[in-house]
């Protein structure tokens, strides 16, 4: 053991991040030992109140402090357009574009039958109620191209049918496999303006 007990207690939990590696996790760890108490103090405060306050949006599942998200309240947007993805972290990254002004759906999950994640384990049952309260409503599914993805993109697909919904996808610029929050601004946004239809 090269470090102190106390201080390899703090290099574990940063390691615990996703992207955070040993080197990483040895640095921020130091780092945050030169932090004033007072600082330190803050750190921890926030870290509670976001962990205690954060909730899913009743509409759409996006986290949030409040019973409804800012999108959801936010009478500019299009309540039509549903963008539909697998979790909140999504949201962030369509949000960095800037040019999507309509709502989201948070679905958290795909459907995985291997993983047994069925459509009932994911949220589905909000979507169906919101659109049904919708009129001309689109649905942009932002899904992976994994067979989970696919799997929920066709599930959505038949659930939708015969109820008047425009079901589109986005562009396949983007690479396959890829997860939503690491493409970049500009291949998202040409992905989102060139969506399809998803035909029979």
């Amino acid at each position: 053991m090269i470090y102190p007990r106390k201080l390899e207690a703090i290099i574990e939990f940063y390691k615990k991040l996703p992207g955070i590696g040993e080197k990483s996790a040895e640095r921020l760890a130091l780092a945050t030992l030169d932090l004033t108490n007072e600082q330190i103090e803050n750190f921890c405060l926030a870290l509670r109140e976001a962990k205690n306050s954060l909730k899913p949006c009743q509409i759409c599942g996006h986290i949030t402090d409040q019973e409804i998200c800012d999108i959801c309240d936010n009478n500019n947007r299009d309540k039509n357009l549903i963008c539909v993805i697998e979790d909140y972290k999504s949201v962030f990254t369509f949000e960095k574009v800037g040019n999507y002004q309509g709502t989201y759906h948070v679905l958290n999950g795909l459907i995985s039958p291997t993983e047994g994640i069925g459509y009932e384990d994911i949220n589905l049952n909000s979507l169906l109620e919101r659109v049904g309260k919708l009129q001309n409503p689109e649905l942009i599914l932002a899904l992976k191209s994994t067979i989970e993805g696919q799997t929920t993109t066709l599930f959505i697909k038949t659930l939708f049918e015969d109820k008047n919904v425009v079901i589109s996808r986005l562009s396949y610029g983007i690479p396959m496999g890829a997860d939503i929050d690491y493409i970049d601004v500009m291949t998202l946004d040409n992905a989102l303006n060139d969506r399809k239809q998803i035909s029979e």
